[in-house]
C-alpha cells in the first residue's frame, strides 16, 4: 500500500477478518514471555515511583507489554490528594492520611488529548466504509463552517493538524451554545493550509462533520464503534466519579473558576461544551488502554471484534500519522525513530506504541492536581526509553 492512500475496502476487509480470527487478547504474563527484559521494566517504574514521590504527579498507573502480554501494570500515589490550591503559599492544601484517595489500577485518569485518538479512530471508520473522502473538503459537509469552506480545508488536514487552524478558541467565554457554535463556524486559518500547527479546533471540527455524517452524536460514535466491541468499559465522556481528580480550577491561572475537579473534564472548551468534544472528555483506566493499543498493534483486531482493518490502521500510524504524532522524541524516548506512534495529553496522560515490536507504554497521572504547571516530558520519554531498551528478539 503506498502511504497517504486510502486502501482497497475490499481488500482491507478480507485481511481484517482473517486478523480477527488470530488477535488473541491480553493476557498477564511474565516480561520475559513478552521478550521484554525485566529488569528495564523495573527501572522504567522505579523511576515512575520517583517521580511521584518527588511531585511529578500526585498519583499514575503506568502499563506496558508487548504482543498479547501485559507485562507491567503498576499503580503508584494517590488519586486524591490535595483539597485546594493555596494561591499565596503557593503550594496545594494536602487532605489528612485518612481522607486520601490511593491510586489503584482501576483508577480511571482524565485522557484530556488522547481523546483525539478515538476521534481519528471514528473518522477512520468512516474512510473505510467509504462514506467519508481523506481529501474530501470539509465545506462539502458542513457548508456553514464558512471559515474552513472559504479556505478549502481537507479532511486530511485536519486528522494530520495541517489545516493552519490556531491552537484553541475561547469557547468558555462565550455566553451560550449558539456562541460557541457561532465562533467555531466562523473561525479561518491562521496560517497557510498546509502548514503543522498543532490544534484543538481540528478535531472539534472533524466531531462537528461526523456528527453530520452520520446523524449520530460523537459519544455515541465511539461507544459503538471502539469502545463497546472492544469490551473497553471503563472508557467513555465524563462525568466518571471516580476519576483521579486534576485541577483546583481557578483564574488567574486557569481559564474558568470551576474549584477542585473531580471526575469533570479537566479542559476548559470540552466542559463549555458539555463534555463531549473531539479534542478532551474521555476518560479510561490503564487496563482499557491497553486493550486500545494491543487493538491498533494487532490490525485493528481484538479477539472476535475488529473495528478497523490492518490496512487503515497502517495509514493512521505510518508518518505523519492521522490523529497520532509519529516519531517523537520529546515524549517516547528511544522509541522515536521506528516508526512509534502515540499522543499526550495535558492532564499527564500519554501512550506510546510500537508497531515494528508490537510494544506498548501507557502513563497515566494527574500532574495537573492541585494546579497546573509546565509540563514535564522527561518522565514520559525516560519510560520510553526503559520499554525500548527492554526489548528482546523473540
Amino acid at each position: 500500500m503506498l502511504r497517504g492512500t486510502v486502501p482497497s475496502r475490499e481488500r482491507t476487509g478480507r485481511r481484517g477478518r482473517d486478523r480477527a480470527l488470530s488477535a488473541p487478547r491480553l493476557r498477564v504474563d511474565s516480561p520475559e514471555r513478552a521478550g521484554l527484559d525485566p529488569g528495564e521494566l523495573r527501572l522504567l517504574v522505579r523511576d515512575v515511583r520517583a517521580a511521584v514521590e518527588r511531585g511529578w504527579a500526585a498519583g499514575a498507573v503506568v502499563v506496558a507489554g508487548r504482543g498479547p502480554v501485559l507485562a507491567v501494570e503498576e499503580a503508584l500515589g494517590w488519586a486524591v490528594r490535595h483539597v485546594r490550591y493555596e494561591e499565596e503559599s503557593g503550594t496545594g492544601v494536602e487532605l489528612p492520611p485518612e481522607a486520601r484517595v490511593p491510586v489503584t489500577p482501576g483508577t480511571p485518569f482524565d485522557l484530556a488529548s488522547l481523546t483525539k485518538l478515538f476521534t481519528a479512530v471514528a473518522a477512520v471508520q468512516q474512510l473505510e466504509r467509504g462514506t467519508l473522502g481523506i481529501d474530501a473538503r470539509v465545506g462539502a459537509y458542513l457548508p456553514d463552517f464558512t471559515g474552513a469552506a472559504a479556505h478549502g480545508l481537507t479532511v486530511r488536514q485536519l486528522l494530520t493538524h495541517t489545516s493552519g487552524l490556531r491552537p484553541e478558541l475561547p469557547l468558555y467565554d462565550a455566553a451560550d451554545e449558539a456562541g460557541r457554535l457561532a465562533l467555531l463556524r466562523a473561525e479561518e486559518p491562521s496560517a497557510p493550509p498546509g502548514t503543522h500547527r498543532y490544534s484543538d479546533l481540528n478535531m472539534l471540527l472533524l466531531q462537528h462533520l461526523l456528527q453530520r455524517l452520520t446523524g449520530r452524536p460523537l459519544d455515541v460514535l465511539i461507544h459503538e464503534g471502539v469502545t463497546r466491541p472492544l469490551g473497553m468499559t471503563a472508557t467513555g465522556f465524563g462525568p466518571c466519579p471516580g476519576a483521579a481528580a486534576t485541577e483546583d480550577q481557578r483564574r488567574p491561572w486557569a481559564k474558568a473558576d470551576r474549584g477542585m475537579l473531580r471526575g469533570e473534564v479537566h479542559d476548559e472548551n470540552a466542559w463549555a461544551l458539555g463534555g463531549v468534544a473531539g479534542h478532551a472528555g474521555m476518560f479510561s483506566t490503564g487496563r482499557d488502554l491497553a486493550v486500545f493499543c494491543r487493538t491498533l498493534l494487532a490490525g485493528g483486531s481484538y479477539g472476535p471484534a475488529r473495528i478497523l482493518g490492518p490496512d487503515f490502521v497502517e495509514l493512521m500510524l505510518a508518518a505523519p500519522g492521522l490523529g497520532f504524532a509519529v516519531d517523537q522524541p520529546w515524549f517516547m524516548g528511544e522509541l522515536a525513530g521506528r516508526g512509534a506512534a502515540g499522543h499526550t495529553g495535558f492532564t499527564g496522560t500519554s501512550l506510546v506504541l510500537d508497531p515494528a515490536t508490537g510494544a506498548f507504554l501507557v502513563l497515566l497521572a494527574n500532574t495537573v492536581h492541585p494546579r497546573r504547571r509546565p509540563a514535564d516530558n522527561t518522565v514520559r520519554a525516560t519510560a520510553a526509553t526503559h520499554l525500548h531498551r527492554a526489548l528482546r528478539p523473540l
